[in-house]
């Protein structure tokens, strides 16, 4: 399996709603649930107004298109990671899967998963 290393820093946060997020940028994830409105983007499109932040974020991708039949994906590239004490912070779309780990991990990441197989991009 292919993943591809994303080429920006990444920032999780809250944000009290989500009128301020650049809808236009070129990466994001935005969550809203009954308790928050969880924003993911690269560290220079934070907006302005956020509740709490979290910088200090470097990403991953598994490549091509995920069928939902397909199963443990997720779980084997979590596991390999935790593994090497390597915390994640997952995030799926339709097409596939983005995985997240605090950027002094980040080498140490596409490292050992490059060890266990996969190909890195």
């Amino acid at each position: 399996m292919k993943i591809q290393a994303l080429p920006y820093n990444l920032t999780v946060c809250k944000v009290a709603d989500a009128s301020g997020i650049d809808l236009g940028k070129e990466f994001f994830f935005v969550a809203r649930t009954d308790e928050e409105v969880s924003l993911v983007c690269k560290t220079e499109d934070v907006p302005a107004e956020t509740v709490e932040r979290e910088d200090g974020w470097r990403g991953f991708r598994i490549c091509g298109v995920l069928d939902f039949s397909l199963v443990g994906i997720l779980s084997k590239l979590s596991a390999v990671l935790a593994e090497n004490n390597i915390g994640i912070f997952a995030v799926s779309t339709y097409n596939t899967d983005y995985v997240l780990v605090k950027e002094e991990n980040f080498a140490r990441a596409l490292e050992v998963l490059a060890q266990a197989g996969y190909e890195v991009e």
